[in-house]
Parts: C-alpha cells; sequence; structure tokens
C-alpha cells in the first residue's frame, strides 16, 4: 500500500470507527503528511528512485531520523510528542489492517511535552465577570442574555467549548439541573450545573432565543445558543466572548474558553471535591489528566502561604 494511501485511509478510520473530531484527524493528517514529505524526499536521492513510497518501507530508524530533523528544525517537545503519538498510532492501525507484518514505531519515543500549569482564575474574579454580564443583560439585550447564560454554564459544567456549541435544547434538563454533552471521541456524558446556570439559562431561553431565531431563513431548530443570524454559534464566536472578558485580568495563559473549564475543575477540588468525580465531570479518559489540577491546588496553597505566613 503506498504511503499517502495509507494516510487518507487511516483518517478515514479515525473519522468513522474511532469517532475522532475534525480537528483530532485533521492534526494526524498534518503530522503523517509531513513524515511522507520526509520519507519521499528521501527516497529520491536513491539511486532506484520511484514516484511512490510504500508503507512497507517504514523503519525504525526511518522514524527516529524524522524526529531528529524535526527537532533540529526547532519544533517543541510537545510538537514532537504529538508527531510520535500519530505515527504510532498509525503503524498499529497499518499491524491491524495487513498491510505490514511488524509495528516500525512500537519502539519509538520522543521528548515528553514540558508541562505547564493551566491558567486558573481567583473566585473574586469570576464574580467580577458574573457581575459585569448580570449589568449588560440588564436591559434584556437578547445576545447580552446569551452571553451569560454561556459564561455562566461553561463554569458550572467545566464542559468544553466545543461541547457547548453542540448542545441541543433538548439537552437540557431543567429539573436535575443537568446537561448532556458529546465529548471527544463522541463519548457521552451527563454534566451537573448549579442554580446560578439554570436561572441565565431559563431566561435566555424565555426571554432571547427566539428573538434571535427571528428572521433566520436556516435556523436550526434544535440548537441550543445561536448568533445575531439565528444560527448556531460556533465555538470561534464563543473563544472571542470569553477573551474579551479576560483580557483585562491579571495573570498569564490562555484567554479562551478553557480557562474557564480549567477553574472550574480547580475550585472544585479546592471545594473537596473526589478527584475522580472531577474526572468524570471532565470527561478524561485518565485520571493522570485531572490530577494536573491538584498540582494547581498545591501551587495556589504554595503561594497563598507564602504572602500570609510571616516566616515563609
Amino acid at each position: 500500500m503506498q504511503l499517502r494511501s495509507a494516510i487518507e485511509a487511516f483518517a478515514r478510520h479515525l473519522t468513522v470507527d474511532r469517532g475522532f473530531s475534525a480537528h483530532t484527524v485533521r492534526a494526524y493528517r498534518g503530522d503523517l503528511s509531513d513524515l511522507a514529505d520526509f520519507v519521499e524526499e528521501r527516497a529520491l536521492a536513491a539511486p532506484e528512485a520511484t514516484d511512490a513510497v510504500d508503507v512497507r518501507e517504514l523503519d525504525l530508524e526511518t522514524l527516529r531520523d524524522w524526529l531528529w530533523q524535526g527537532s533540529n528544525a526547532g519544533l517543541a517537545k510537545s510538537s514532537l510528542s504529538r508527531h510520535a503519538a500519530a505515527v504510532r498510532g498509525f503503524t498499529r492501525w497499518l499491524v491491524t489492517t495487513g498491510a505490514v507484518s511488524a509495528d516500525a514505531a512500537a519502539r519509538l519515543k520522543a521528548p515528553r511535552p514540558e508541562q505547564h500549569l493551566p491558567r486558573v482564575l481567583t473566585r473574586g474574579q469570576m464574580t467580577g465577570i458574573f457581575e459585569s454580564l448580570a449589568a449588560r443583560s440588564d436591559g434584556g439585550d437578547p445576545v447580552a442574555l446569551r452571553d451569560q447564560a454561556i459564561v455562566e454554564l461553561l463554569y458550572a459544567s467545566a464542559m468544553r467549548v466545543s461541547e457547548l456549541t453542540g448542545l441541543r435544547v433538548g439537552d437540557i434538563d431543567r429539573t436535575r439541573l443537568t446537561a448532556r454533552v458529546l465529548g471527544k471521541g463522541g463519548k457521552e456524558r451527563i454534566v451537573p450545573f448549579g442554580v446560578p446556570a439554570a436561572r441565565a439559562l431559563d431566561r435566555y431561553l424565555r426571554e432571547a432565543r427566539s428573538v434571535l431565531r427571528q428572521g433566520a431563513s436556516n435556523a436550526d431548530p434544535g440548537a441550543l445558543f445561536l448568533n445575531s443570524r439565528g444560527t448556531a454559534l460556533n465555538t470561534r464566536s464563543v473563544y472571542e466572548l470569553v477573551a474579551g472578558l479576560l483580557h483585562e485580568l491579571p495573570g498569564s495563559g490562555p484567554s479562551g474558553p478553557h480557562a474557564l473549564r480549567h477553574t472550574a475543575a480547580t475550585h472544585l477540588l479546592d471545594g473537596g471535591a473526589d478527584l475522580r468525580a472531577v474526572q468524570e465531570i471532565l470527561g478524561h479518559a485518565s485520571l493522570s489528566t485531572t490530577q494536573i489540577y491538584t498540582h494547581v491546588s498545591a501551587e495556589r496553597l504554595k503561594q497563598s502561604y507564602q504572602a500570609a505566613h510571616p516566616r515563609a
């Protein structure tokens, strides 16, 4: 099987069989296309060069050289780690399909990505954000009511922005104060939210959503959050909303919706929530992914100690 053809078949497998998101599939395809460029360039230098490279020509030495080239080109450790993960998944799939007999990347290693603690807002900062959103929505502006409901729900549920924009009206259970979300890999889970978020959602649904739908020829009747044209809100719009709210606040790190997810998870642990319960809420496949928030809590405790204790 030709390498380029195999990459496209693998991408279809990730989409159809594994249920990976379009963003993840694009990342895998991009990394593997870079590998194909590298292998083809090397093959052209051979005495008996051919137009296409067969997957059986992949070996561990070639894959190591590919990562080494990326390192010399200045790729970050996180990018090299992602390259390695992509090709390991690819070669495993090649073995399962019978395209090759041995897994060339089984022993491939890449540098561990550097760990950076996520940005977390304080409770006081979150209170200020909610007060600002409430002031904007006092006049009943539909967009302001929608924005208030979005931020309340993001912080209350710790859901991903893609999960929020994919919500349908029927996914909200007002009685149980829960939302049904579709996470990574097409995995469905139920997340709770609190009374303030419920109130903001109720007011949005009662006073704003129908106004936003007016005059939209291609409106999606089931989408929960709508834009000013009456169509389903996209992730970029939510990013711009949250980034605008966080722009003036002190603190380093990303300013998008994921900062609210990080903040919610950390505040849950600060409040005594069980780590496995937080894992379930966040939809993490591995507990080790959730454990980053225990490091955040410990760092925040250390900073508070140093600031307050006279002999710190």
